[in-house]
This record gives C-alpha cells, sequence and structure tokens, in this order.
C-alpha cells in the first residue's frame, strides 16, 4: 500500500485537502540560487532532487564560512502551517526576542500565510513561504481525514534527508546561526546538515499525532522512524502545557503558556466596533477552516445574548457564514480590527464567551484574557482529549455538541459556564520566558 518511490511533486504552499502540484526539475542546480528572497519577500516552496541523501555529518566549510562573515545572530523559526495556534504562538516569541534583541535577523520559514505575520509583526523579517510539513488533511471546519493525511505525510517525509539538504543552502545563504521548529522535523533535519542547533518550542509531536491513528489506519512502516530520528537530533525542545510526544527528544524542558494579550479594554473595543456594551456577548471562532451551516434564525431567537461572527478577506480557506442581519447577530470585518488598531486577542478579551474547535492557540488566549470558552468536537485528532483533559483546570470551558452548535441550540451551554467561577490565573508570560532563553543561548553561542 506504501510506496517507497519518492512523490512526483511537492506544492508551492500547504492546501489543506488538496492535491499536490508539478515539481520542476532542479536537479544539478544550485538550490542556494533557487531559495533566495528580499526582507518581507515571499519565495516558493523548492522541492529536493529525487534521491535520498544521507544526513552524515555537517558541512565544515559552511561553519567557517559563518564564523567569518557573521557581524549579527539570525534565527530562522520554521512553523507548522496546520492551522493559525503554531503560527501565533511563534509570533509573540519573535515579538518577544525582537523586543529584547533587536539587532537579530529574523527569518521565517512557514506555509502559514504571511500575512498573518504581516500584521503582528509589521516588517523587519525574511519571510520564506514554503511547506515545512504536511499536518493533517481536513474533510471540512470539524473532520479529519487520518488516510490521507498519513498519505500526504509519508509523501513528504520519504525525501525528508534530500530535503533537508535543499534547506540547507537556504540558511547558509541567509547566514543563520539558531534554528527554532514549531515543530516540523525538517527543521531539525536541516540544522543537523548545516551544523547548527535548532530547538524544539510546541506543545505536541507529530510523532505522536500520526501513532493515534496506528489502530485504525496502517501506518507507513519508516514515517515514524523517520521523523523520530530527526526529532532525537535536536540540541532540545521546550515543551508547552497541554503536551502530548516529545519522546526522542534527548532534553525536554517545560515553559508557561505562550498567549497574545489584548492590549485594548474589553469596553474600548465594544465602543470601537459598535458592539453592545452590557450584553453579553459570544464570539464564534472556528480559525483557518471557518465555519458554516449554522441555524442562524433558531441563534437570533435566544435574544439574551448576542453573537459576533468575523469575517476576512485575507484568509481565503474561511467560508462566509451566512450574513443573517438579526440585531442580535454582529458581523466584524478583521480589516475593522486593523483600522481601529485593534488584534484578533482583543475581540476575544472583549466578549464574555468564545465558541470553538479547541486549539492550544484560542485556549491559551481565553486563558489569558479571562474569556469563558465552550468547545465542540475537532475530529480524529491526538490533542483534543489532551486539550479537554487540561481545560478545567484553567479556565471556565463546557462542551457543546455538533448537534446543538448547528441547529442553534446554544442557550443551556452559556448558561453553564457563565454560572462557573472565574479560576485563578496561571502563568501565561511563555512567549518572555522563552525569548530570554533564546538570547541567552545565542550569546553562549558567540563565545
Amino acid at each position: 500500500m506504501w510506496s517507497s518511490t519518492p512523490h512526483p511533486g511537492c506544492s508551492p504552499e500547504q492546501d489543506p485537502g488538496g492535491a499536490r502540484g508539478h515539481r520542476d526539475d532542479y536537479s544539478g542546480r544550485d538550490p542556494a540560487l533557487l531559495l533566495g528572497c528580499e526582507p518581507g519577500g515571499t519565495s516558493s516552496t523548492i522541492c529536493p532532487t529525487d534521491h535520498d541523501q544521507a544526513l552524515g555529518a555537517p558541512r565544515p566549510e559552511w561553519g567557517m564560512r559563518r564564523q567569518r562573515s557573521r557581524l549579527i545572530d539570525t534565527v530562522a523559526f520554521y512553523i507548522s502551517g496546520h492551522g493559525f495556534g503554531h503560527a501565533s504562538r511563534q509570533i509573540e516569541i519573535i515579538k518577544a526576542l525582537r523586543n529584547l534583541a533587536p539587532e537579530v535577523g529574523l527569518l521565517i520559514r512557514t506555509s502559514a500565510p504571511k500575512w498573518l505575520f504581516d500584521r503582528s509583526l509589521g516588517h523587519g523579517f525574511v519571510f520564506l513561504a514554503g511547506e515545512p510539513d504536511t499536518g493533517v488533511v481536513q474533510r471540512d471546519n470539524l473532520r479529519i481525514d487520518p488516510p490521507a493525511s498519513l498519505e500526504r505525510a509519508w509523501a513528504f517525509h520519504q525525501s525528508l534527508n534530500a530535503r533537508a539538504d535543499t534547506e540547507a543552502h537556504l540558511l547558509e545563504r541567509h547566514a543563520v546561526t539558531l534554528v527554532v521548529a514549531d515543530i516540523p522535523p525538517l527543521a531539525f533535519a536541516t540544522a543537523r546538515t548545516a551544523g547548527l542547533p535548532a530547538v524544539g518550542i510546541s506543545n505536541f509531536t507529530w510523532d505522536w499525532i500520526y501513532a493515534n491513528y496506528r489502530s485504525r489506519v496502517p501506518l507507513p512502516p519508516q514515517l515514524l522512524p523517520t521523523i523520530e530520528d530527526a526529532y532525537a537530533t535536536a540540541e532540545l525542545a521546550w515543551r508547552l502545557p497541554m503536551a502530548g510526544g516529545f519522546a526522542t527528544f534527548p532534553d525536554v524542558r517545560d515553559a508557561p503558556l505562550v498567549a497574545r494579550h489584548a492590549s485594548r479594554r474589553p469596553g474600548e473595543t465594544r465602543q470601537a466596533l459598535g458592539l453592545p456594551i452590557t450584553e453579553p456577548l459570544v464570539l464564534l471562532s472556528f480559525g483557518r477552516y471557518g465555519l458554516d451551516a449554522i441555524d442562524w434564525t433558531t441563534v437570533a431567537q435566544q435574544d439574551h445574548f448576542h453573537v459576533v461572527v468575523t469575517r476576512d478577506p485575507a484568509n481565503a480557506g474561511r467560508a462566509d457564514l451566512d450574513a443573517n442581519t438579526a440585531a442580535t447577530i454582529h458581523h466584524v470585518n478583521v480589516p475593522t480590527l486593523v483600522e481601529h488598531g485593534l488584534q484578533y486577542v482583543d475581540l476575544v478579551a472583549a466578549v464574555d464567551v468564545v465558541l470553538t474547535k479547541p486549539g492550544y492557540g484560542i485556549i491559551s488566549e481565553c486563558v489569558a484574557n479571562d474569556t469563558a470558552l465552550i468547545y465542540t468536537p475537532r475530529g480524529d485528532f491526538a490533542e483534543y482529549p489532551v486539550l479537554v483533559d487540561a481545560m478545567p483546570s484553567l479556565l471556565r470551558c463546557t462542551y457543546m455538541s455538533h448537534d446543538d452548535l448547528f441547529a442553534g441550540r446554544w442557550s443551556a451551554s452559556l448558561h453553564k459556564v457563565l454560572d462557573q467561577p472565574v479560576l485563578p490565573r496561571v502563568p501565561t508570560n511563555g512567549a518572555l520566558v522563552l525569548a530570554r532563553w533564546l538570547v541567552t543561548r545565542l550569546a553562549a553561542q558567540r563565545k
């Protein structure tokens, strides 16, 4: 069932559930000439040559050239494009690192959309669009396709060593001195090839996610060993709360929650966006994959709460929701947030409850901003039960079935979660903790 033949192509950017594209033949050409970009620009993913190549020892001439030419450090962030959670938490770490050490160069390698970084970071970084891993394939907003996820993962990772060789030329071209990963195996394989230290920062690892399907779907025999071997080459991993995996990392340390914090008071945000000041507000938040097919008529009939739905023209992966004009349903365009100097997290802090499928990013933002959370199942994903187990000790939360979600029967869950007492605050300064460690690590590396 699982072919050992290298995959015939790779796409220039991640397309959840989509087909993979045509691969140009780059055999015999210097990958470094194909992977350059200007600061703030983009570079498409370049497929490696078809032959697998052993990682072997780091290339000594690269390290000597780097030592001779380096005047400042450059950190490469390899970030999974699966959803928005990986990107949003790494953006917080990057912001904290930039505040502490503005002279450090920043390179971002991800299939997450560039606008996500532009809105939060502005400028001062090099963005290289590309697929660093394959995540999982979504059948729709709330369901995952395990067979397709595993097939796609193996098509990518069976040529991991050749990809790492190509990526190592990229890191050399940009004079990278440290690799941070959340948490593509490719990042660690690339760092090993380039002779660079690599550090993982995440709450789960992909070998753990894929191993969860083993009892139901045949796994490609070499998929998990390939990923585990790459992780084993890391210097260490910082494990965030609500975690799973990390079995093959040589050193694992725990960090506090990395979370975005609102910059405006809830009342100020409500007033700026024309939202009711005193009515209970529920924010519908389903991230990159959006949500439709809700019975909005039923939702609107429950007039003891108001609902906020966001629209974002830049996020083409999200389906538009029904443009219901009921007085209790409020549509907020994300560009309007930006115009008022607001971010999505300010909206999270301004509402009373977020209705969502659970993910690290939205949970951490609700924890950091004292917002209650109602969650609905998110499909066959190993992280889900870990999040569900952890949430009651972190924030006010309760469950809503898919049936109740789509039928618009929200009142019972809303009353239940709002009647819960507010929990003691847990540390949410993980971005600062990790940025300080990165600064210390870079300083030690220069000695």
